[in-house]
């Protein structure tokens, strides 16, 4: 059983492709192994690093088994005639490789048929792989792609070389005019140009002699010598970033540390201006001391040996302060203008090519957010509807400053940070500037499911009210996301959304906030361009998706697939009582009575749903004087009684207790089925019975849709 190794070599891949590529690659090799038989021994493993993407077959076997099967050809009819033969017969024999002689006739459902036992013999592995694999290379998806030599023929970056091998043997791949060989390359600086690979098994460690580790390798070099670069400095530590160690591992092939300083004066600017340049421009970790204060040092990771001379460590030093410098020369200029000055000029920056300008984003958000505000007041929670408007007013302003031209990264940010230290309106009480600041800050979040929700409730408005405008816009031009496009990032906004309401356990409804959304549209230019049909359903449905995915995936705890499409059946608008309800049925769906329960309504619904199919009449309500057997005249005496004990405790959200409650009917309708013949001859007590069952299943399913629990067979946590 050989190893298989395949290496694609490329000049540098951007760091934020390198894991999906990897991911892909992988797939797609395991499933050729396992379309064509050739399933490794073991997981395939891969080694990736900017100049390469490679993958690791362990065990896999050398040719496909062969295989006998029977292949049917002609009818008998028309295989022969007269006994003998026919030219069809013949065409067949030809085509399996098979004496006309030695053909069988078969039984099938069609008729009898001639047929041939054939038995196909199996094709090498390094056949297969070097017939297949170019295609499957040549498919991987990439953000962006290069064209480097003939037109069509595009990949991330230029292929350099290929090293495709089954044990010692090279595999004949050919990709972009490059033949595979044995032949790797090292580190490009400190390592050797060319590796010789003798085999699949000693690739890792041939790589590791000309400077080249693996990405988990690399993690922890870069973290150990991250660490002891900031034992240096009492009291520091370095600030954790698993994103930018995950960007600087994707950066290096044999990476080292270096620790650097900046003027203390720097440190003047606010810390998520002087983070922002060293994080996403210049890849620099921070340092700060044991209270979490940033410290005027810095690190820079390093794809080469040591800076034994200091002179990468000056040069880096001489960047950053050029960068600090154009910061502070930023800041200092945007002063000479306050926010509110800044509101006309969001007239002249476009939101979106049909939707209008960031002027016309800012009148609809600040009265979508005063309307959803006056909502949360309404039920009952403290929110100040004046700081709203004020940060809707301002929010987008920043768009126009030149810290956030230079730093696009510091949206919202750097609004929230100007808020607080300019005069935003005269008279204004501290903590109502400081109340206004906060929102602004935080109206971009969440930007991903791990980002935190906003801090304050006004800052949770704002937010779903400017994620809200983006999605009613799209959805009515028509730009609903589709497979694994979303340009507008619709789908991580409402994500937003739902997460906002979740964990600030807001009383919105989401079908209201985007008819609002909507609604703020009227009568504007962008609803020359609209088309509203099917809006609201295609809305409510992205929501429903983004609602599960939230519940599944997201939620602490997460909850099962059942138990979320349970839940979402009855109701997928209101988030809060959507988790409350998961979480109540996660509670109670592991006691014999609620299993039990699951599967009377599933048998409920299925003779409801047989029955509406049977076009069979359904009275409509329940003739008490009707019902004949005892146990169904038990189980309909029940049921109001239940009824009304299930809408106290629902009343109140105690969804546990309701549940509990439903539960206490199993006894009655385990009688009514181990008695009662629901579908009997009599129409009139038929159509009793069947009013029965249905107002059990309407009245009982307002909390969740039992029939959607799993009670045997599948696993339901997947």
């Amino acid at each position: 059983m050989p190893d298989f190794l395949l290496e694609i070599g490329c000049e540098e891949i951007p760091a934020r492709m390198i894991d999906a590529a990897s991911r892909e690659l992988r797939e797609k090799l395991g499933a050729l192994l396992q379309r064509e038989r050739l399933a490794p021994s073991r997981a395939i493993s891969h080694l990736d690093t900017p100049r390469r993407l490679a993958v690791l077959a362990s065990g896999i076997p050398a040719s496909q088994p062969d295989i006998t099967e029977q292949v049917n050809g002609p009818s008998a009819q028309v295989a022969y005639k007269d006994g003998q033969p026919t030219p069809a017969a013949h065409a067949f024999a030809k085509k399996v490789g098979v004496d006309v002689a030695k053909l069988e006739k078969v039984n099938t459902p069609k008729g009898e048929y001639l047929a041939a036992t054939v038995t196909r013999k199996g094709r090498t592995a390094s056949e297969i792989l070097a017939e297949t694999l170019p295609k499957e290379i040549s498919t991987l998806y990439w953000p962006k792609n290069m064209y480097w030599r003939k037109r069509g023929e595009v990949f991330v970056r230029p292929v350099r070389w290929l090293v495709a091998m089954l044990d010692e043997q090279v595999v004949p791949v050919k990709l972009f005019e490059i033949s595979a060989g044995k032949t790797s390359r090292g580190h490009r600086i400190i390592g050797n140009e060319a590796v010789a690979i003798s085999k699949p098994s000693a690739y890792v460690d041939a790589l590791r002699g000309a400077k080249v580790i693996g990405a988990a390798e690399r993690e922890q070099a870069i973290r150990n010598a991250l660490d002891a670069a900031t034992r240096t400095i009492p009291g520091a530590r370095w600030r954790e970033d698993k994103p930018l160690v995950a960007t600087v591992v994707n950066l290096t092939e044999f990476p080292s540390v270096i620790l650097g300083s900046f003027d203390p004066e720097y440190l003047d600017l606010p810390e998520e201006v002087l983070v922002t340049v060293m994080r996403d421009h210049q890849k620099y970790f921070a340092i700060e001391d044991a209270n979490g204060k940033l410290l005027p040092h810095f690190l820079a990771v390093l794809n080469t040996a040591a800076d034994s001379e200091g002179l990468i460590r000056h040069g880096n030093e001489r960047v950053l302060r050029a960068r600090f410098n154009d910061a502070r020369f930023f800041w200092q200029t945007d002063q000479k203008q306050t926010l509110r000055q800044r509101v006309d000029l969001l007239r002249s920056v476009t939101f979106q090519k049909d939707l209008g300008s960031y002027y016309d984003k800012t009148m609809r958000v600040q009265h979508l957010a005063s309307s959803l505000a006056e909502t949360v007041r309404q039920n009952g929670m403290a929110i100040r509807p004046g700081v709203i408007h004020k940060a809707a007013l301002l929010a987008k302003t920043d768009l126009t400053t030149e810290l956030v031209k230079e730093f696009t990264e510091l949206q919202g940010i750097v609004g929230g940070l100007y808020a607080q230290v300019q005069e935003l309106d005269e008279g204004i009480k501290p903590d109502v500037q400081l109340a206004v600041s906060r929102a602004i800050y935080d109206h971009y979040k969440p930007e991903s499911m791990e980002d935190g929700a906003p801090t304050t409730i006004e800052g949770a408005i704002l937010s779903i009210a400017d994620k809200a405008d983006s999605i009613a816009g799209m959805f009515a031009l028509g730009l609903i996301p589709s497979g694994s496009k979303d340009p507008f990032a619709l789908r991580r906004q409402t994500n937003g959304i739902v997460k906002t309401i979740a964990e600030h356990k807001l009383p919105l409804r989401l079908s209201e906030i985007m008819a609002d959304a909507r609604s703020r549209y009227k009568d504007s230019e962008a609803e020359k361009k609209f088309s509203n049909a099917g809006y609201a359903e295609a809305v409510r449905g992205f929501f429903r998706e983004r609602l599960e995915f939230y519940l599944k995936d997201a939620h602490e705890p997460r909850y099962a697939y059942d138990v979320v499409n349970a839940v979402l059946a009855v109701d997928a608008d209101d988030v809060v009582d959507a988790a409350a309800r998961a979480e109540a049925v996660s509670k109670v769906r592991g006691s014999a009575d609620f299993a039990s329960i699951a599967s009377a309504f599933k048998r409920m619904k299925n003779i409801l749903r047989q029955a509406d199919e049977k076009k069979t009449v359904i009275a409509v309500r329940v003739d008490a004087v009707g019902l004949q057997e005892e146990s169904e005249k038990e189980l309909a005496a029940m049921i109001p009684q239940t009824v009304a004990m299930v809408e106290k405790l629902r009343a109140k959200r105690d969804y546990e207790g309701a549940l509990l409650e439903i539960a206490k009917l199993r006894p009655a309708i385990d009688k009514f089925f181990d008695k009662v013949m629901v579908m009997v001859d009599d129409a009139n007590l038929r159509a009793n019975r069947l009013a029965l069952l249905q107002t059990v299943v309407k009245e009982f399913s307002t909390i969740a849709d039992f029939s959607e629990i799993v009670t045997e067979g599948k696993d339901p946590t997947k």
